[in-house]
């Protein structure tokens, strides 16, 4: 018995080094930088404990940045699901090449977020002016990453278009795990289509919406890549009485700072982060769990 457990050790213990190595090092590492005034090249580091937590909120940028993602990440949170479950439904339904389908939504998704950014960088700047100069639209000539008021529309509408065809698949798997006996019945008791869906799909679906409630929350809440290329934080704005950038999220901000060499600012900011992901996600996981029980 003692051989056996020693075996399973040995096999855990490549992944637990690794784990240990590159989450657990770097967090602790982190955590302590944040306390100091480190500056990422000099050699010289003090400790000046939460100097910088209480410092980076007085800051409107960073303010900003927080407040901006919150938003951003409600709306990709709202327009993800929504969309990833209607696409679900319709490839689940009497199809044809529903397969087909499936294959074509979740395409997306596999484009990587530099690569996505670029693509629709040139489909807001230059192909939607265009057919705004031919269909004489003079709303549809201004690009909508130029409007500090749409911006975060714009790249809620990217994220969705790349998100919604992989939480697609989380709700077909889920629907699919229904028994059609159970959904036959409610038609032969004369049960709507919305009723159907209403009272049966998404209540026995709750658990797939915990699923895809996490996964898209923790990835706003993380987005950068396609920030990056998208908008590069732009256009400029104003928030108490100071420019900011319209469309710079929280992990754009981190990375600015840190690039600045504020390397002890930005890994205060880093924390912030976290504990902000942290405890939203415990709550909307805990909050979603409980009406997986009621149901």
């Amino acid at each position: 018995m003692q051989r056996h457990s020693l075996t399973k050790a040995l096999f855990v213990l490549p992944c637990l080094l690794a784990f240990v190595m590159v989450m657990l090092v770097p967090f602790f590492y982190g955590l302590f930088y944040s306390l100091t005034d480190w500056n990422g090249v000099s050699d010289s580091i003090n400790f000046i404990g939460f100097a910088h937590f209480g410092r980076v909120f007085t800051q409107p940028g960073f303010l900003y940045s927080f407040l901006v993602t919150i938003a951003y990440t409600a709306i990709n949170v709202v327009l993800v699901n929504v969309v990833g479950f209607a696409l679900a439904l319709l490839v689940t339904g009497n199809l044809r090449f529903r397969n087909f389908y499936r294959a074509g939504f979740f395409a997306p998704y596999l484009i990587g977020g530099i690569v996505l950014g670029y693509i629709w960088q040139f489909i807001f700047n230059n192909a939607v002016p265009a057919l705004g100069a031919a269909l004489a639209s003079q709303s549809m000539q201004v690009s909508l990453l130029s409007r500090a008021d749409a911006v975060i529309w714009a790249m809620s509408a990217v994220n969705t278009w790349q998100y919604a065809g992989y939480v697609m698949l989380i709700f077909i798997a889920a629907i699919q795990a229904i028994p059609v006996s159970l959904m036959e019945a409610a038609k032969i008791d004369g049960a709507g289509y919305f009723r159907r869906v209403t009272r049966i799909l998404i209540p026995m679906t709750a658990n797939a919406f915990t699923i895809t409630l996490f996964l898209t929350l923790t990835t706003s809440f993380k987005q950068y890549d396609m920030n990056f290329t998208l908008t590069r934080g732009g256009p400029a704005a104003r928030f108490l009485d100071q420019p900011v950038n319209a469309s710079q999220l929280l992990a754009m901000n981190i990375f600015n700072t840190a690039q600045a060499n504020h390397m002890a600012e930005a890994q205060a900011k880093a924390v912030i982060l976290f504990v902000a992901l942290v405890v939203v996600s415990l709550v909307q996981v805990s909050i979603n769990k409980r009406k997986e029980v009621e149901q």
